[in-house]
């Protein structure tokens, strides 16, 4: 074989694409290279740039990386231009990597940190004090002593008794843009620098940095030593309320479906549109109308019963109440959709079939029992599992109806008697005592993920979904 020829047959296997999923996954993983080596570099230059110019802006990565993109995309079009015809993929894997891939491994990473409100990778302003910087530009002295520490080493945190590659946070004038300087050791109220600081930047104050760290399983520990008290209640009303919203949402539905399916009902199209609108209504409006119906004290609800001689019922206020007003607000929420489902299902159904059972002498409540819920179990196993496992996660209506409330004496003020496991997390994330606590937040998303997926396997194969799948 000649050079010539072996070079046509080396430039014909390029622009041959590989076949089956072998070339799905030839694609995809040269995009993920390419797309990933754009990202690294890009971080890398910004990097380097913003430590050389602090008031770079933090979208440079963005500026970096995207023409990185474009020339490695136009490179591997030149190495593989098979690869022209999947270059559709591109927006598809950027989303899906910083909508999805990055905010899990974010997820898991900070489950292992103390990343809170507290530490939060930023200086501590609270605490800034004054210094001078001496000539060198590589010493910096506090004028003063740092509020509520008796030395600068406890003051700045240091690891070490030299408090060497600690981190020390100076500002300017302004204050606008501080500098995060490593540092070389300190003596008293003296910090040696490793590198000098910018002639251009003219420190005023200095603070210490609410560094980030690892923490091992310390989270994981926190949340088990409070299992009696807040995981384990939570998690068993996580599943009652799920349980119960599917089960009661179903039956309400299955019932008013049978009825309205009746061809013979008069004005059966007016209660279907009258019994949609529940559903129809964005539930961001219809749950602060039921928050303002149950209002204990002026409700409209507990205002007519006031009327019959009941005294009035803390609906959102009493643990057991505001459960059961959960339920009952949920119920309304819900049934709707099985209903519609329900109707749409009893559609399939052949009418020849009920001919035949009503010339056999079947009465009506035979046939629903033997031949509409039979049939319908096809359509309603699907939707009850993805109601299951909406409704595990179903955020919405427990904050915008009791915020996880009430309080609960023993446990933090972060799991109330209505909080899911959902509800929970975002509560120690955003609202717990003291600051938030990304990392706690992070460590119970990481145990409703797993509990979510053993429930989610028991529901799927309780249902039969993957013996019917193996078939």
């Amino acid at each position: 074989m000649t050079a010539s020829t072996l070079s046509v047959s080396r430039r014909a296997q390029r622009l041959t694409p590989p076949q089956g999923p072998l070339g799905l996954l030839a694609a995809v993983a040269i995009l993920v290279v390419t797309l990933g080596g754009a990202a690294l570099i890009g971080w890398l230059v910004s990097g380097l740039v913003a430590s050389a110019f602090p008031a770079s802006p933090a979208y440079l990565i963005l500026v970096v990386s995207l023409p990185v993109m474009a020339l490695l995309l136009l490179l591997a079009l030149r190495l593989f231009p098979w690869m022209q015809s999947w270059y559709y993929l591109v927006p598809a894997l950027v989303f899906l990597t910083a909508f999805t891939i990055l905010p899990i491994v974010l997820t898991v990473s900070y489950a292992f940190t103390n990343y809170s409100g507290v530490n939060s990778g930023y200086g501590d302003t609270s605490v800034k004090t004054p210094l001078t910087i001496s000539a060198d530009r590589k010493t910096v002295t506090f004028t003063e002593q740092p509020a509520g520490s008796p030395d600068l080493k406890t003051f700045l945190g240091c690891a070490a008794a030299t408090c060497q590659n600690e981190t020390v946070v100076l500002y300017d004038t302004d204050g606008a843009v501080p500098v995060n300087a490593r540092i070389e050791s300190v003596d008293g109220k003296t910090v040696k620098l490793a590198t000098p600081v910018a002639d251009t930047f003219k420190p005023t104050d200095g603070t210490r940095l609410n560094a980030i760290r690892q923490v091992g399983l310390a989270n994981f520990r926190d949340i088990f030593a409070r299992a009696s008290t807040e995981l384990i209640p939570v998690f068993i009303w996580t599943v009652v309320f799920a349980f119960s919203t599917v089960v009661l949402n179903a039956l309400a539905g299955l019932v008013l479906g049978v009825l309205l399916y009746n061809k013979r009902l008069k004005g059966r199209n007016v209660y279907r549109t009258l019994l949609f609108l529940p559903w129809a209504i964005p539930s961001v409006i219809t749950i602060q109308m039921w928050v303002a119906l149950y209002n204990q004290q002026f409700g409209v609800v507990n205002k007519t019963l006031g009327l019959l001689g009941v005294s009035a019922v803390p609906w959102l206020t009493d643990p057991l109440w505001a459960k059961l007003t959960i339920l009952a607000v949920n119920l309304w929420l819900g049934f709707p959709y099985m209903m519609t489902a329900t109707i749409s299902a009893l559609s399939t159904i052949s009418d020849d079939l009920y001919e035949a059972a009503s010339i056999d002498g079947a009465s009506r409540w035979q046939q629903i029992v033997n031949i509409t819920l039979p049939l319908l179990r096809t359509s309603f196993t699907p939707l009850l599992l993805s109601g299951f496992a909406f409704n595990f996660n179903n955020f919405g209506v427990i904050y915008l109806l009791t915020a996880g409330g009430p309080s609960v004496p023993g446990r933090s003020s972060t799991a109330g008697a209505t909080d899911i496991l959902l509800s929970w997390g975002y509560n120690t994330a955003f609202s717990s005592s003291g600051g938030q606590n990304y990392a706690l937040a992070s460590a119970i998303a990481l145990i409703v993920f797993f509990l979510t997926l053993v429930i989610s396997l028991a529901n799927f194969r309780v249902a039969g979904v993957f013996e019917e799948a193996r078939r």
